[in-house]
């Protein structure tokens, strides 16, 4: 039986977790409150979990170890996170408890990974060395570490959301007519779907793509919210729908647009857009663009577009051809449904966990 912990399941989860509730008996904990998770704008998982009694202070975690003694338990799923302490008791006692343990999570800090893609964090290090085994998101971060510990059971799940197969992706309805259907009328429309609850996503880049291009030419879907969303209202080339979880609405404004466009801090945002066809448009991981690790999906002139700078992002836009982004949303469309299917995140989990039992 295994015991998962998280810090909230939220819904782009559930199709994972009942995918190994498939083959496991599971029982997940968590340690947010909701009032933090509704903050975040996050939509719930309908999966049952048992909240645990917590302390934090900034990253650091103490969170109850006593549920995970369960005899019952023989592995367990943890965060891979240095600040969580509790995580660390339960490594270096792994001689007493007998549990196996999995350490799950991105294996490097997104706002570090130009630094830790060279030189990896030294207390993710121990940590993993202390573990059974490892779930990381993507391939990269499992290469990294791979070349530190060669005969570790490190996986790389390949991160997707869970609505992957549920996505209504009709080739059958006419853009122009959905275009109508929602009053938008520019030439080429981008689309933005993410949480305005980080800073890092760079909505200073994005409203001045708004204000730079040529409004009569070039629309924008903005699709969430969130604590840090702009106030749009005074564009006119912007349609603004807020969080929208309903999916026919949801498909049909992807399906009307050309391109994604996020300027930093991709994250799971962006295998939706692919599995909808979309190239993704974005700006190069540095200092003062961060992304997450599927910015990795992004494969540059193929699947979507990666500029130094904004300046090159404006002549790139106003030269690009329409059978350039076509070729490219083709290829979304196929790395999306190659590389980002659920059934293989799935296996890739469950493949692990007959390794380690």
């Amino acid at each position: 039986m295994l015991a998962i912990l998280q810090p909230h399941i939220p819904h782009y989860r559930s199709s994972f977790f009942n995918g190994i509730l498939n083959f496991y008996s599971t029982k997940f904990f968590t340690y947010e409150n909701s009032k933090k998770t509704s903050f975040q704008k996050f939509q719930s998982s309908d999966i049952s979990s048992t909240h645990l009694n917590n302390f934090l202070i900034d990253e650091f975690l103490l969170y109850n170890p006593f549920p995970f003694f369960n005899k019952n338990y023989d592995i367990l799923v943890l965060m891979l996170h240095f600040g969580h302490i509790t995580t660390w008791f339960l490594l270096f006692t792994k001689v007493f408890h007998k549990k196996k343990i999995i350490l799950f999570g991105h294996g490097i800090s997104v706002k570090r990974y130009i630094k830790e893609e060279k030189s990896p964090n030294i207390l993710l290090k121990w940590m993993i060395q202390l573990s059974d085994g490892v779930w990381l998101y993507t391939t990269k971060e499992q290469e990294i570490w791979e070349k530190i510990f060669p005969n570790k059971n490190i996986v790389a799940l390949g991160n997707t959301i869970s609505d992957f197969n549920e996505l209504k992706l009709p080739e059958l309805k006419n853009k122009n007519i959905l275009r109508l259907k929602y009053n938008i009328r520019q030439k080429t429309i981008f689309i933005f779907c993410a949480r305005f609850s980080n800073p890092h996503r760079r909505t200073d880049l994005l409203l001045k793509a708004i204000e730079v291009l040529n409004r009569f030419s070039f629309g924008f879907i903005i699709i969430g919210d969130g604590p840090l969303k702009p106030d749009f209202s005074t564009y006119r080339n912007v349609y603004e729908f807020g969080a929208v979880y309903d999916v026919e609405v949801k498909s049909e404004l992807f399906l009307l647009a050309d391109i994604y466009f996020q300027p930093a801090w991709v994250g799971l945002s962006i295998v939706e857009a692919l599995a909808y066809g979309k190239p993704v448009f974005t700006f190069k991981r540095s200092k003062e663009v961060l992304q997450c690790v599927e910015y990795s999906y992004i494969h540059h002139q193929v699947n979507g577009y990666i500029f130094q700078n904004f300046d090159e992002f404006i002549q790139v836009i106003n030269n690009i051809t329409d059978d350039e982004v076509k070729l490219m949303g083709r290829n979304a469309r196929l790395f999306a449904q190659k590389e980002l299917n659920m059934d293989v995140m799935v296996r890739n989990a469950v493949e692990s966990i007959k390794s380690i039992k």
